[in-house]
């Protein structure tokens, strides 16, 4: 299948990664999963038992992706490549996905006090019959957190919407003892993979 133009759809609602790939020079539009209780889900994103972080990330990027090239062939919208991505906080094998309350926030966060932790991060992208995927693995880790210091985060409602329970571009940077792999993949959307699966998928 040829390529109509350089574009690409991002299956996302994130404006971190609107804002990443933004950065990069890649030209996008939109696509959005329902997520919500009165909505329904286009993608299961619960975890299987003894799945491993990255199986999981994988998992769901795919399904993602695979989601946003299914609706542009049902909406007969023009073929662009669909990508997706999905990240997860990892710590001593327990995956850690977006918290659904404040408490689950503050929770993720008295766990991650004092500890490193991992970052994974899945990009998928699908173009027809083809699907090309990376991944993204990231150590972080947290000073010692108070209780003040987490309660008056989780109370900016910065925390909800974040893998982990947290945002390192955001006002938990300053609980970011050290960092080693990918700033962008942390985020939301690691610049260098996302890159790379562009390229091969004709788009860079």
């Amino acid at each position: 299948m040829a390529l109509d133009s350089n574009i690409i759809y991002l299956v996302s609602a994130s404006p971190r990664r609107r804002e990443l790939l933004k950065q990069i020079g890649v030209h996008f539009e939109t696509l959005l999963l329902r997520s919500g209780p009165d909505r329904g889900v286009d993608v299961d994103e619960t975890p299987t038992p003894g799945e491993s972080v990255e199986d999981y990330v994988g998992r769901i990027a795919v399904a993602k992706a695979t989601w946003g090239w299914r609706r542009i062939r049902d909406r007969r919208l023009p073929a662009h490549p669909a990508l997706a991505a999905d990240t997860a906080v990892c710590l001593s094998g327990e995956i850690f996905g977006k918290p659904g309350n404040p408490e689950n926030a503050l929770d993720m966060l008295k766990k991650l006090s004092g500890r490193e932790h991992e970052v994974l991060t899945a990009v998928a992208c699908v173009f027809g019959e083809r699907l090309e995927i990376g991944v993204s693995r990231s150590r972080v880790r947290f000073c010692e957190l108070t209780d003040r210091e987490m309660r008056d985060y989780v109370a900016t409602g910065e925390p909800m919407d974040k893998a982990g329970g947290y945002a390192i571009q955001g006002r938990a940077a300053r609980f970011v003892e050290r960092m080693e792999g990918s700033y962008s993949g942390v985020m939301g959307l690691p610049l260098f993979e996302t890159g790379q699966l562009l390229r091969k998928i004709g788009q860079s």
